[in-house]
């Protein structure tokens, strides 16, 4: 029987100097400098006996959801099948048919327990965190060999997974397959994972790992932004500010060329547009400020699917504390706190109190009297919105 985890939530703080047996007796701050980003790590005994998150027919049912991303991927021989939740009960393969694994993505988004566990590798920031994936596999089940691009933890909750590891020497993939399955894996190291055991991947090797009887493993990921693909969202959204300053300030500094002579070749663009041009974009880039605010907006966007109902009674906040919710992302820099996509200035002991809020992802009741009214009134349109919870 694995660990409630619910009633292993972390101290307020962390210490990350304190050795942690999560990860084998070294202390968050030894682990981020030995081994992250630079060479794998295993755990026996990270979480003692494992972990019970969720049953196995709730995790199916959850499968079934609209708003849950799931996989189901099912190997016959040399033959591999993939296919996107949401997905019915009755569309996974018997429990007594091997080589077979349903993947639940964003767990933490929907079960307490998985939040919980999320919660233990914030010695990481979370700005670089990403979700909680349940694998469950029949006997035989795994995703094939394959190399990951952000860095993971495969904590094993129930039953054996053995994992072959190695650097990737030749990235061919196997052709005509829906997976992204090495042709040519080579692994250097086997290691079988019993309930609560953990290893630890940097991005670049190259894993496989196969059920040996039925087993559940969770898989903490990391997010790995490209440098193209982080630029894009942060310029789109340094954009969208623009548009709305331009919309609150409709008069803005207009294109003028009085000094234009008349021209015989009028398909040629005017040098002084092209400067122009030239000039409003460098006065973007030149804007750091609105480009970190850009950027702590990308970063604490929801992730897709992500979506809030309606929360508690604004006024009932003055006598209790308030938590985020699981599904909230919030940062900060020196001069914004960030929630769900949007950002807040502040200062003073409102500030201090709000990255406090981001950091232990609460406040009690005597923290929340200390911050000014308009400060309460805004994490009181925060709880009506979802983001927040009440606690007692």
């Amino acid at each position: 029987m694995g660990v409630n985890i619910t009633s292993m939530i972390a101290q307020s703080t962390m210490d990350i100097s304190l050795a942690s047996p999560l990860l084998g007796g070294i202390s968050p701050a030894v682990f981020m400098r030995r081994y992250w980003q630079k060479k794998p790590l295993l755990v026996r005994q990270a979480v003692p006996g494992g972990v019970d998150l969720i049953g196995r027919a709730e995790l199916f049912n959850l499968a079934s959801h609209d708003e849950v991303e799931s996989r189901l991927i099912v190997r016959e021989g040399a033959q591999w099948s993939l296919r996107q939740g949401p997905l019915k009960r009755s569309a996974l393969p018997p429990l007594k048919q091997r080589e077979w694994t349903l993947l639940v993505q964003g767990l933490d988004l929907h079960i307490p327990a998985a939040r919980a566990l999320l919660d233990r590798f914030r010695f990481v920031p979370d700005a670089r965190l990403d979700d909680l994936m349940l694998s469950y596999a029949s006997d035989g089940g795994g995703v094939g060999p394959h190399v990951d691009s952000y860095d993971v933890f495969l904590l094993q909750a129930q039953g054996r997974r053995r994992w072959r590891i190695g650097p990737v020497r030749s990235p061919e993939l196997v052709p005509d397959v829906p997976l992204k399955i090495l042709a040519n894996f080579e692994p250097e190291e086997s290691f079988l994972l019993e309930p609560g055991d953990m290893l630890y991947l940097p991005p670049g090797w190259a894993h496989d790992g196969v059920a040996e009887g039925e087993c559940t493993t969770c898989s903490i990921g990391f997010r790995a932004s490209g440098r193209d693909e982080l630029a894009r969202e942060v310029l789109q959204r340094a954009l969208d500010a623009v548009d709305a300053d331009a919309a609150a300030n409709p008069a803005g500094p207009l294109y003028r060329d009085p000094r234009q002579p008349a021209t015989d070749a009028p398909g040629r663009i005017p040098l002084p547009l092209q400067a122009f041009a030239a000039d409003a974009v460098q006065r973007l880039l030149r804007d750091p400020a609105g480009l970190a605010c850009a950027l702590g907006e990308v970063l604490s966007e929801p992730k897709r699917g992500v979506w809030f109902d309606g929360g508690g009674d604004a006024d009932a906040a003055e006598c209790t504390g308030m938590a985020l919710d699981q599904r909230t992302r919030m940062l900060y820099d020196d001069r914004h706190v960030f929630i769900n996509g949007e950002s807040f200035r502040a200062g003073g002991r409102d500030a201090a109190l709000m990255r406090r809020l981001a950091d232990r992802r609460r406040l009690d009741a005597r923290e929340l009297t200390a911050l000014s009214a308009d400060a309460r009134a805004l994490l009181g349109e925060w709880l009506r919105s979802g983001w927040l919870r009440t606690t007692c």
